[in-house]
């Protein structure tokens, strides 16, 4: 259900931790969020209530005039707020039972609980920001690298935006120029083929660059998926606890140490990798071990990229060909492990491994070396598929990819109408289509449904 903009809306706008965080913020907007805040809202001496002000007081119920907490008041009023309305937030002090009660004190008062994402909503129903801009708020918080809040901020300062509006309007020139010909024709002159020609190729090129980062895109907001994976005490969980830094994983020279899937969060050239450090596969009659084996495979099949891992000093085994034989569909690093317990007169040269894995890392987990290399196999295998990583400002989500793919096939088919030598009237049905799919893309033309289903994935709040 989208939003009633005749109603006052109030969330709690940061996360509420028993214990942790110093400041809770209750924020409210729509046309009584001042006067709430005045019912509400002590402010000795003779401070001043015009917009952008901060006061301090205390927030007192209203009948008893029981104080519920010490507090700040920020006023914003329209149109110069986030969603241009009258917005006023409230900065009490952290933890739940202060802000809990100052949420439901403004309740009281007659405002509405805010549906997730609705304060975002409510700014791009205004026309404070287009849709792209409402989605990469969403993506700013949810950002786990650098590199994706970089992207997420660039989309919410309007660098994605632009570029596809201006198309749009090109497009919209082109459809003038042809419904003119159409409704005029005895009195204009004939229409420039060739040149609309030329125009559509150079829109249907500039989509298909922001086309080309759609992959990016969804590996700086959802990740690489990594499973390290090989028989037990080859060095997996030494080799996780090296690369996070951390003692993540218990390591022992017990083989079978790890019996469950143990996860780790690091960010490897700004893409966010979730690293898998799974039970050693082998053939085991204890049933613990077997459940570990099993959890190991399945995060094997989930994994985007294998870090299948050797123990140097035991070479090739028929138990590496076996697991290797389960998981050679995917993208494999093969990681040679313990280096430094080779002896001296044995290299890695005189390894035996199947002649297909090319990607190979030579790696001392346990004085944590060869991680540098590692992470350099990890990028070099995500860039293999054209993906540039590093400095761009452009990512676009799949949803936006899906509209721009629709916008693309519209005026592919415009270039087909036109070489068929078809009807003017032809050329417009697909033109239409065209401008439709870019206006989807930032809001220009969207359905109720699609604004739903782009909100409901905000937290409260936002």
């Amino acid at each position: 259900m989208l939003t009633n903009q005749g109603e006052t809306i109030v969330a709690i706008s940061t996360a509420i931790v028993a214990q942790q965080g110093s400041i809770g913020i209750v924020r409210l907007s729509g046309t009584q969020a001042v006067n709430i805040a005045r019912q509400l809202f002590f402010a000795p001496g003779k401070q001043d209530w015009s917009s952008h002000r901060i006061l301090y007081g205390y927030i007192r119920h209203p009948l008893s005039e029981e104080i519920v907490d010490e507090a700040l008041l920020l006023i914003m009023l329209a149109p110069r707020s986030f969603t241009k309305e009258d917005v006023v937030e409230l900065h009490c002090h952290g933890g739940i039972i202060p802000v809990q009660k100052v949420l439901q004190l403004c309740v009281a008062q007659g405002a509405r609980l805010a549906q997730p994402g609705e304060f975002t909503l409510r700014a791009f129903l205004n026309g404070r920001i287009d849709l792209t801009q409402a989605e990469s708020v969403a993506e700013l918080v949810s950002a786990q690298s650098a590199q994706a809040s970089q992207v997420a901020l660039a989309g919410l300062q309007g660098k994605l935006a632009h570029p596809i509006k201006q198309l749009r309007i090109s497009c919209l020139d082109i459809l003038a120029e042809v419904e003119a010909r159409i409704d005029f024709e005895d009195d204009l002159a004939p229409l420039n083929e060739q040149d609309i020609i030329r125009q559509i190729e150079q829109i249907i090129v500039e989509v298909q660059q922001i086309l080309v980062t759609a992959d990016r895109g969804e590996l700086l907001r959802s990740g690489l998926k990594v499973a390290i994976l090989g028989r037990p005490n080859v060095g997996k969980s030494s080799l996780l606890n090296a690369w996070s830094r951390s003692d993540r994983a218990i390591v022992t020279e017990l083989p079978g140490t790890t019996r469950d899937v143990v996860e780790s969060t690091l960010v490897v050239g700004g893409i966010p990798i979730q690293v898998l450090d799974t039970a050693g596969i082998r053939e085991t009659s204890d049933q613990v071990e077997q459940i570990g084996v099993e959890r190991s495979r399945k995060a094997a099949e989930a994994a985007d990229l294998i870090l299948l891992t050797l123990d140097i000093t035991s070479g090739w085994t028929d138990a590496d060909q076996l697991i290797y034989a389960q998981i050679k569909h995917k993208p494999v690093i093969l990681v040679l492990n313990k280096k430094d317990l080779l002896p001296h007169n044995l290299t890695t040269a005189n390894l035996e491994y199947p002649s297909e894995i090319t990607n190979i890392v030579v790696t001392a987990a346990a004085q944590n070396k060869g991680i540098d290399e590692l992470e350099t196999a990890i990028l070099k295998t995500v860039t293999s598929g054209n993906l540039e990583i590093a400095n761009t400002d452009l990512a676009i989500n799949q949803r936006q990819a899906a509209t721009l793919t629709r916008a693309k096939t519209s005026l592919l088919q415009v270039q087909e109408t036109i070489s068929n030598q078809l009807p003017l009237d032809f050329w417009t049905i697909d033109l239409r289509a065209a401008i439709q799919a870019l206006g989807e893309t930032t809001g220009e033309e969207v359905t109720e449904s699609v604004l739903e289903r782009i909100f409901s994935r905000f937290c409260i709040g936002k």
